[in-house]
């Protein structure tokens, strides 16, 4: 059964995630830490995870997962661990850039996204074996300039906007092998 959570349910079952995989278990203290927010907050969400079906919760006692709770928070981790790679690994951003912008994106991408930035970013890492990883120099030196030339002109983007690329789909992929 698939529920729909919010933002920060999720983030709860993501921060529950990571600690049972480090602990076996978590705690409300835990949780608090981790996320740096208030045991109330924290009191709050367990009990809505618990009334969903997703985690084992009773106060004052350790937290887990039930199944269904942890099909969801590997869901979730899933999608932040493939953002922040994508982030860290394709467009060179530092971690904890890639991590916040993984934190906030990680709800609004759907899951064939997910997969296509996943795919991507393993065929880059593929191609940049093959070549050395010099693509990724080249990558960053055009990011170094184009970050200079914002800066020179007072953070405004030089680059013409381009009119998006046409779609391919069956009819055109077909027209095209045909000539």
């Amino acid at each position: 059964m698939t529920q729909t959570l919010s933002e920060s349910l999720e983030d709860y079952l993501e921060a529950i995630y990571y600690i049972v995989s480090e602990k076996q278990a978590a705690r409300a203290s835990d949780i608090s830490k981790r996320m740096n927010v208030n045991p109330s907050s924290v009191t709050g969400a367990l009990r809505s995870l618990a009334d969903k079906g997703l985690v084992n919760y009773a106060p004052y006692d350790i937290i887990t997962l039930t199944a269904e709770g942890s099909v969801a928070a590997r869901r979730v981790a899933h999608g932040h661990e493939v953002l922040r790679d994508f982030f860290t690994k394709v467009l060179a951003v530092d971690d904890g850039l890639a991590n916040t912008a993984a934190c906030g994106m990680e709800h609004h991408v759907g899951r064939e996204v997910l997969g296509r930035l996943g795919y991507l970013a393993r065929f880059i890492e593929v191609g940049a074996k093959a070549d050395g990883g010099q693509w990724l120099g080249r990558f960053l030196e055009f990011c170094d300039e184009q970050d200079r030339r914002a800066a020179s002109s007072g953070g405004v983007r030089q680059d013409k906007p381009r009119d998006d690329p046409p779609r391919r789909t069956a009819s055109t992929s077909s027209e095209a092998s045909a000539k």
